[in-house]
């Protein structure tokens, strides 16, 4: 058995339509099924699917999705001009350069492109 990629990410949300605002409008990602007012809503993202459940997270659980782009630099700008918390860019050892930001449940959410370091 070989893992190939993973298939999709699930994060249950307080507040649909301000999870489903964010992932649309402001990342820009397509949406496949569900919307504002729905329990479950799917985004594409290359392929790999990002799902919303409508319910109470856990303040215990905690993760991180990590989104490749092409660049950080200018969708930090972006997300800054856009009134987001947003942590400086920086360039990581595993040659990456990457920032963290939080989505409005507070999911950890890393933007990250490849350098050569």
């Amino acid at each position: 058995m070989n893992i190939k990629r993973i298939s999709g990410v699930t994060l249950g949300v307080k507040d649909m339509k301000k999870s489903v605002d964010f992932y649309a409008n402001v990342l820009g990602l397509r949406m496949l099924y569900g919307g504002s007012d729905a329990s479950f809503s799917s985004f594409d993202v290359g392929g790999t699917f990002l799902n919303l459940e409508a319910g109470e997270p856990s303040a215990e659980d905690w993760g991180r999705i990590i989104f490749h782009v092409d660049s950080v630099d200018k969708l930090f700008d972006y997300m800054k001009n856009k009134g987001f918390k947003v942590n400086e860019p920086r360039n990581a050892y595993w040659g990456e350069r990457f920032f963290h930001a939080s989505d409005p449940d507070g999911h950890e959410l890393s933007f990250a492109q490849p350098i050569t370091i």
